[in-house]
C-alpha cells in the first residue's frame, strides 16, 4: 500500500494541482487530473507494493494529430500537439515479478508476470500493458520487479486519441521505476532522450525491433510513432511537428493567439480490433507494397516512402509509372496509385505549406491546407466515415479557422481550431448540427476543448 506521506500528497488536491499547473496543464485542468490521481491513489489500497520502494504518479496525455494522416510509419512528417486529456497512474514497486493493473473507475483488475513468453488478452484494454511488460521482460532480462499500477482516465477510448499509446507509455514509465530501467546493461544510453524514446515505445506497440532490443507480436498493429512521440516530446502551447523513421524534430509554432483547439468525438469507435486494425493495418501494408514496387522498378533500396519520393525531383512521376505498369500480387494499380497521391498530397504539400503558414500565423491559408488534407483522407486514403467527414465540414460551417479528422480513421474525431471567445457558442452549435445528421451516433458522442498541453510529467512523491 501507499504510504501515508505519499498517500497524504496524493489526496492534497490543491498540492497535486499546483505541480500540474506548474508543468503546463491549465488550472481547470489541473484541478480535473488532481482528482483523477486520487482516484487511482484510492484504488491502489491495500495493495502488496514494497514498503521500502518509492511510488510513482505519472499523468499521460493523449494526442492530436494536427496533420499527417498515416505518414508517420512511411517516413514522413507530422504536425501534433499533446492534449490535457490523458492518463493519471500511480505506481508501486513490488519485490517479486507480478504486475497488477486496475482501472480504478470500474476497479476491474488484471494480474500477470514480467514473462517474455506472456500471451495477451486481444480485444481488451489487457492487451496494452501486458504487451509492454513482454517486451520488457525480453529486452532487459535483469528486471525482475512487477508493481502495482492503478490508473484514472478522461482520455475517451477507442477515438482516435491515442489513448492505447498513453497506456502503453505510462506502464512502461511504471515497470521502469519499479525496475530502473537505466542502470541496467542493456538500456541503450539513447533511450535518455525523449525523441528516440518515442522510437522505442512504438516498436512495444508495432513488434519491430529496436537497435538491438529485439521485437516481438507486439499489440497487432503496424503503425508508427507520431503518438509516442507527441507524448514524450510535446509542448505547452505549441503545435509541434517531426519527421519519422527515425524521429526527428522539425519545428514547433505557438498556437495562434486568441484561439483554442475543440474536440468532437463521432461516437464511432476507432478501436484498432478486429475488422477495424486490419483497415488499419491495410494502409501500412499498401505503404510497404509501394516501396517493394519501387525498389524492384528502380534497383534502389531506399527504406521508406519519404525516402523514395525525396531520392530525385522527378521521384514522383517514376513512381507513378512504375505502378502504373502493376505487378503487385495483392493489390490493384488504382489502391496503390491513390495510397501514393494522398502521401504526396499529405507529406510534400499540405503538412510543410500548413506549417509555414502556422509560423506566419496565416490562418486562412492554414485552414484551406486542412480542408485539402480532409478531402485527401475522404478520396484517396479512404479512412473516413460519413459521421467525422460530417463533424469536419459542421466545424467549418460554424466558423471553425480549421478543422479535420485525426488519428488512424474509421471513425474516432474530429478537431476544430476556434476562436477562444466564441469557444462555447461554437461546441453547443456543432454538437447541434451533428445530432441533426446521426442522431443515434450523438448519443454517445462528446465535445470538449483543450489546450495544447505539455508531454508526459511524473509527480515527485517522495
Amino acid at each position: 500500500m501507499i504510504d501515508s506521506g505519499s498517500h497524504a500528497l496524493l489526496g492534497d488536491r490543491g498540492w497535486l494541482a499546483d505541480r500540474l499547473a506548474e508543468k503546463g496543464l491549465g488550472r481547470s485542468a489541473s484541478e480535473e487530473k488532481a482528482e483523477l490521481f486520487s482516484t487511482a491513489a484510492n484504488a491502489l489500497a491495500g495493495g502488496r507494493g514494497d514498503r521500502g520502494a518509492e511510488p510513482t504518479a505519472l499523468f499521460v496525455p493523449g494526442r492530436i494529430e494536427v496533420l499527417g494522416k498515416h505518414t508517420d510509419y512511411a517516413g514522413g512528417s507530422s504536425i501534433v500537439a499533446a492534449t490535457e486529456q490523458g492518463f493519471c497512474l500511480v505506481a508501486w514497486p513490488r519485490e517479486d515479478d507480478w504486475i497488477h493493473v486496475t482501472e480504478a473507475s470500474t476497479a476491474e483488475t488484471i494480474g500477470f508476470q514480467l514473462d517474455p513468453q506472456i500471451v495477451p488478452r486481444t480485444g481488451h484494454w489487457a492487451n496494452y500493458p501486458m504487451t509492454v511488460a513482454r517486451r520488457v521482460a525480453r529486452n532487459f532480462p535483469q528486471a525482475r520487479r512487477g508493481a502495482d499500477i492503478a490508473f484514472a482516465s478522461d482520455l475517451p477510448p477507442a477515438a482516435g486519441m491515442s489513448s492505447s499509446s498513453a497506456m502503453v507509455v505510462a506502464v512502461f514509465f511504471a515497470l521502469d521505476h519499479a525496475n530502473r530501467l537505466s542502470e541496467h546493461r542493456e538500456y541503450p544510453e539513447s533511450l535518455a532522450d525523449p525523441v528516440r524514446l518515442a522510437g522505442y515505445l512504438a516498436t512495444i506497440e508495432n513488434g519491430q525491433s529496436f537497435g538491438s532490443l529485439e521485437g516481438d507480436r507486439g499489440v497487432g498493429t503496424f503503425g508508427g510513432s507520431e503518438d509516442h512521440t507527441a507524448i514524450l516530446c510535446a509542448e505547452p502551447n505549441q503545435l509541434s511537428q517531426f519527421r519519422y523513421c527515425p524521429v526527428q524534430f522539425e519545428r514547433a509554432t505557438a498556437m495562434p493567439s486568441g484561439c483554442t483547439l475543440a474536440v468532437g468525438v463521432s461516437g464511432v469507435v476507432a478501436e484498432k480490433t478486429g475488422a477495424a486494425r486490419e483497415k488499419y493495418n491495410r494502409a501500412s501494408r499498401l505503404a510497404s507494397a509501394l516501396v517493394e514496387l519501387w525498389r524492384r522498378g528502380t534497383g534502389r533500396d531506399d527504406p521508406h516512402l519519404a525516402a523514395a519520393l525525396a531520392s530525385s525531383p522527378d521521384a514522383a512521376e517514376r513512381f507513378r509509372e512504375i505502378v502504373q505498369a502493376g505487378g503487385h500480387d495483392e493489390f490493384q494499380g488504382a489502391v496503390l496509385l491513390a495510397r501514393l497521391e494522398h502521401f504526396i498530397v499529405e507529406n510534400d504539400e499540405v503538412v510543410p505549406a500548413a506549417g509555414r503558414a502556422l509560423a506566419e500565423r496565416d490562418l486562412p491559408t492554414f485552414g484551406r491546407l486542412v480542408d485539402r488534407s480532409q478531402q485527401a483522407a475522404e478520396r484517396l486514403l479512404g479512412n473516413q466515415v460519413p459521421q467525422t467527414s460530417c463533424l469536419a465540414a459542421a466545424a467549418r460551417h460554424n466558423g471553425a479557422v480549421a478543422a479535420s479528422a485525426f488519428g488512424a480513421g474509421f471513425g474516432g474525431s474530429v478537431w476544430a481550431m476556434v476562436e477562444t471567445a466564441r469557444l462555447d457558442r461554437f461546441l453547443a452549435s456543432w454538437a447541434d448540427a451533428y445530432r441533426r445528421e446521426f442522431p443515434r451516433d450523438a448519443e454517445s458522442a462528446s465535445f470538449f476543448a483543450t489546450a495544447a498541453g505539455p508531454a508526459a510529467v511524473e509527480l515527485p512523491l517522495a
